[in-house]
């Protein structure tokens, strides 16, 4: 039986689609779309309308709902790679473009993304390490742990409480991609000869333990020895971490949206900044994400800029960054974000503050804010608006936030 789907497109116009009131109030409350409202033209019908998150959902009992992105989707797995690990050449030779194969949606290009890591990861063989393991056994093995002994058994033996360390495939290295591996063949969408590799994949990881659901993904510290597994587990981080959980809206029952997502805003945003915190490192600079601050005295309005610059000591602030997965107006004007950027700049001391946008009329301009005279080239305070156009190819994009971080670091001059 085929499993009816919904196709929406990020931002785009709303859609009527079959759904049932429950899951459609289920929908409306948990975030995954932009709005979701009953249809007052069609009975049994809601409008689904998408925002910002990108990918497929499965709602029980109802349509498959594939959400397509605007932003190419060889140029958005670039924006996902450099976020996740921008040290490493993980990204093919055609400048950082992930190998999606030749699909242009989220979720077939994810599957494929992520089963040749693994298949890349493990053609050194699957890696081992050691693990602590305490058991019951008939012979001692290891080291006894008497304590256990005279509470489990009263100090008779056999059995015997003993621990050691085996050298063993159940590592969290394999446990991670063993389940990305699981929770991509439960994707809606997966291609068959994606899905048929992924299965593959999984038989060779069958030493590894599966996870437990809701409980933390186990934690892994990156080394020499799993250097060639780093690419693929942080893209199978990635897939775990952008499972929808369950929703309930109040008075209906709970909706399971089984699917995976990627909000573009929070992945453009993790692009701009890794990107630019990369590129002051070349001017001996530092960049701290998500610099929490206060904007008042009594420390109680929370401000938390995307990105600051500081000197290479961390002690003196000399630029701030806010990146916005929007377009500029028409007349470039958005308002609300320049008073956040004025905010920022006021409670730092800073002569200028910068918006990135996704997109914009020019690569760049500026606004000096009137009553700002702030030294002695009687210059004001200055809000900059610079745009990328996330179309072109990585190499330029990268050049452009290089570009941005120059006018950052030039900003030390000005203090």
């Amino acid at each position: 039986m085929t499993v009816p789907e919904v196709v929406l497109h990020e931002y785009g116009p709303a859609v009527s689609a079959p759904l049932s009131a429950a899951a459609g109030r289920s929908l409306a409350a948990s975030g995954v779309l932009q709005s979701a409202t009953p249809d007052p033209g069609r009975d049994g019908h809601w409008l689904l309308r998408a925002g910002s998150r990108v990918g497929a959902v499965r709602t029980p009992g109802g349509p498959v709902i594939r959400i397509m992105p605007k932003t190419p989707v060889s140029r958005l797995f670039f924006l996902l790679g450099f976020s996740l690990d921008p040290a490493r050449a993980w990204r093919d030779s055609r400048e950082g473009v992930v190998d999606t194969g030749a699909y242009d949606d989220v979720v077939p290009a994810l599957a494929h993304a992520v089963e040749r890591q693994i298949d890349g990861a493990l053609r050194q063989g699957v890696l081992q390490g050691y693990r602590e393991v305490e058991e019951s056994a008939l012979v001692v093995r290891g080291r006894l742990r008497e304590a256990e002994q005279i509470r489990r058994h009263f100090g008779r033996t056999p059995p015997v409480e003993i621990a050691y360390d085996a050298y063993t495939a159940d590592t969290a290295e394999n446990r991670i991609l063993r389940a990305g591996a699981e929770r991509l063949l439960r994707l809606p969408g997966v291609p068959g000869p994606v899905r048929r590799r992924l299965a593959h994949q999984r038989v060779r990881l069958a030493d590894a333990l599966p996870l437990v659901r809701g409980q933390e993904l186990p934690r892994w510290q990156p080394s020499r020895l799993n250097s060639h597994y780093q690419p693929a587990l942080r893209l199978a981080e990635a897939v775990l971490r952008g499972s929808s959980p369950e929703h309930r809206a109040p008075g209906s029952e709970p909706l399971a949206v089984d699917g995976f997502l990627l909000d573009m805003n929070k992945l453009f945003e993790d692009f701009v900044t890794v990107a630019l915190r990369e590129a002051l490192r070349e001017h001996g600079l530092i960049a701290r994400l998500q610099d929490p601050h206060h904007l008042d005295t009594a420390d109680l309005v929370r401000i938390r800029p995307d990105l600051v610059v500081r000197t290479g000591d961390g002690r003196v602030p000399l630029a701030v960054v806010d990146a916005k997965y929007k377009v500029e107006k028409a007349d470039g004007l958005l308002n609300a974000d320049l008073y956040q950027a004025l905010a920022y700049a006021t409670v730092l001391g800073l002569r200028e503050a910068h918006l990135v946008y996704a997109a914009g009329r020019r690569p760049e301009h500026f606004h000096e804010v009137r009553g700002t005279v702030v030294g002695p080239d009687g210059r004001g305070v200055r809000l900059y608006q610079h745009s990328l156009d996330l179309s072109r190819e990585p190499g330029e994009l990268l050049s452009a936030l290089r570009d941005i971080a120059g006018l950052l670091a030039g900003a030390t001059a000005h203090r």
